[in-house]
């Protein structure tokens, strides 16, 4: 274990003014660690005045210390190596707390900030029809009604707030399908009943497509029906009528 001041938190968006950690092992707290040397389940206990954690290797003279995180944080001095040791064993680590790892949340947050950057700078070089398409897929706007400068500006607000998702949507092979599912049904050439049943919504053509089986969405549906010899047939007429 790395000798260095070591700073520790609690996970969850709410954090108490004062927690106080599991400390020691007993029957109805159990805080156990795994010795795959020895095959064995080893009882932890935290007690400064020991030289281990474990309390198969501590003597009756152990003292147990309380560990408490103020405001969420933890802040162990590289000094006190028993401390730090016992956190890196303890069971509910990454559970319930977690060491800072500053090298580490600095990379997460250079790949988040280089994803925004790539996603904006795609999303600024789209087509306006590619940006229809993201608004009613992803959106699920209705793009008939929106100004090119609302388009884009809806399209760069999603790739800036989902940068993955929206790097991930432009290499989506099947969004052109989902868009022209959306399309054919806002423009009223299909219609999806109650039941999510999809029905073409023609002049000369009240033909029902399929049904949507329980727990699916019709415009998953659509989009898959649309990949058939019958919906690639459809797909040409219907986006003719458009």
């Amino acid at each position: 274990m790395e000798f260095k001041d070591r700073i520790y938190t609690l996970k969850g968006r709410s954090t108490p003014l004062s927690y106080t950690l599991a400390s020691r092992h007993t029957q109805r707290n159990a805080l156990l660690y795994f010795d795959e040397k020895t095959g064995t389940n080893r009882a932890l206990r935290y007690s400064r005045n020991q030289k281990s954690p474990f309390m198969d290797e501590q003597d009756e003279h152990a003292i147990v210390e309380p560990i408490v995180f103020e405001d969420g944080i933890l802040r162990v001095d590289k000094h006190n190596t028993l401390l730090n040791k016992f956190l890196e064993l303890h069971p509910q680590r990454g559970m319930v707390f977690e060491e800072v790892d500053f090298e580490r949340d600095a990379d997460s947050a250079i790949d988040k900030i280089n994803y925004e950057i790539d996603a904006l700078i795609a999303a600024k070089s789209l087509p306006i029809e590619k940006m229809e398409a993201i608004c009613r897929v992803a959106l699920g706007l209705n793009v008939d009604r929106m100004s090119s400068s609302e388009l884009k500006r809806d399209v760069l607000l999603y790739a800036k707030q989902n940068p993955r998702e929206f790097l991930e949507m432009l290499d989506d092979p099947d969004m052109d399908l989902d868009d022209n599912a959306y399309k054919f049904v806002n423009a009223g050439l299909i219609s999806v009943r109650r039941n999510g049943d999809l029905w073409f919504s023609l002049p000369d053509n009240k033909k029902k497509i399929c049904s949507t089986p329980y727990g699916q969405d019709p415009m998953d549906v659509l989009a898959a029906w649309l990949m058939t010899d019958e919906g690639i047939e459809a797909t040409k007429t219907l986006s003719a009528m458009l």
